[in-house]
């Protein structure tokens, strides 16, 4: 099969394109992000998604399938470029599919379109709309991106549109904002009072979810997990890192300062409330079954990132 990978120069983009080619099938890559490694056997394409020369590279390799993996999640990045890119990308992706006669789209999302609140089910089922705008209106344009996604179940009959909502990816490649979360010192901030389920997965899961979506071609949105959540607390200390409580407000003034990350002050709810999926249709739809527990991503992503010296306030 002729499979294009938007996004090929980011880790995960990487890893599944090798897996691809290792697979037998030929692999188009574009990414306007340069590649600092030569991948045998994919055809680069150093493009921005929404330009003309982008297009030109649907017609000429004409794909069988395409894998949207471009999106900006990363919370420090609030510009308008990458708005542009996540919902601006997302719809080029999905009209040159569909001009250039994919079979198959596969859009790689993100359970945080859920939103973390108080108010919230612990396990978010894939009917739910997003519920968090109103405390982190940053995310809108990710929001925006897996609703347009989801739009081609019925914009699109041509092709199979499939949209997955994958949790956290933690393991030793360090890729995804979780894992950016918990690199940066020996203490990590939390709120004082708070100690939420956070809900993970390695990053090998992943891409086995991702070849198996390409393979059973499941047609819809569907969340993807791995192993069971584990409390906040729980995760800090098995990475090999303290947990530092703070009360919020405390927090929310040294965001960007004292070696904090600066990044809104919405991402807060993020290590307040739980932000947790039901992924039984997914796993009923195509057997998926995650092959690597809690445990072992904890440890894959510890022994791969030791603990810095701790911060000073």
């Amino acid at each position: 099969m002729r499979v294009l990978v938007v996004g090929v120069s980011g880790r995960l983009g990487k890893m599944l394109a090798k897996e691809l080619v290792s697979s037998g099938h030929d692999v188009i890559g574009i990414d306007q992000r340069p590649l600092r490694e030569s991948l045998a056997g994919v055809e680069v394409h150093a493009v921005d998604i929404r330009s003309r020369a982008a297009e030109e590279v649907f017609r000429s390799t004409r794909p069988h399938a395409v894998i949207h993996m471009a999106t900006v999640a990363h919370l420090a990045v609030l510009t308008g470029d990458r708005h542009r890119n996540n919902l601006g990308g997302t719809r080029a992706v999905f009209e040159h599919s569909h001009t250039y006669g994919a079979e198959h789209v596969l859009f790689y999302g993100r359970h945080t379109y859920y939103g973390a609140a108080s108010d919230s089910p612990l396990f978010h089922t894939e009917d739910e709309p997003p519920m968090g705008l109103s405390h982190f209106p940053e995310l809108a344009d990710l929001v925006a991106a897996d609703l347009y996604a989801g739009s081609a179940l019925w914009r699109y009959a041509s092709f199979v549109t499939s949209v997955l909502r994958l949790v956290y990816t933690l393991g030793p490649t360090g890729h995804g904002t979780l894992a950016a979360f918990l690199r940066g010192s020996q203490r990590v901030p939390t709120i004082l009072g708070y100690d939420p389920l956070f809900q993970f997965m390695h990053e090998h899961d992943v891409i086995g979810a991702l070849v198996l979506a390409l393979e059973k071609r499941p047609r819809g949105v569907f969340n993807v997990a791995g192993p069971e959540p584990v409390p906040l607390s729980v995760m800090v200390r098995e990475t090999g890192r303290t947990s530092m409580p703070l009360p919020e407000f405390v927090l929310s003034a040294s965001l960007g300062r004292f070696g904090f990350p600066k990044l809104p002050a919405g991402a807060l709810e993020h290590i307040k409330y739980p932000v947790t999926v039901d992924d039984s249709a997914f796993r009923k739809t195509t057997g998926f079954s995650n092959t690597i527990d809690e445990v072992e991503a904890m440890r894959a992503f510890r022994e791969a990132f030791p603990s810095r010296s701790p911060l000073s306030i």
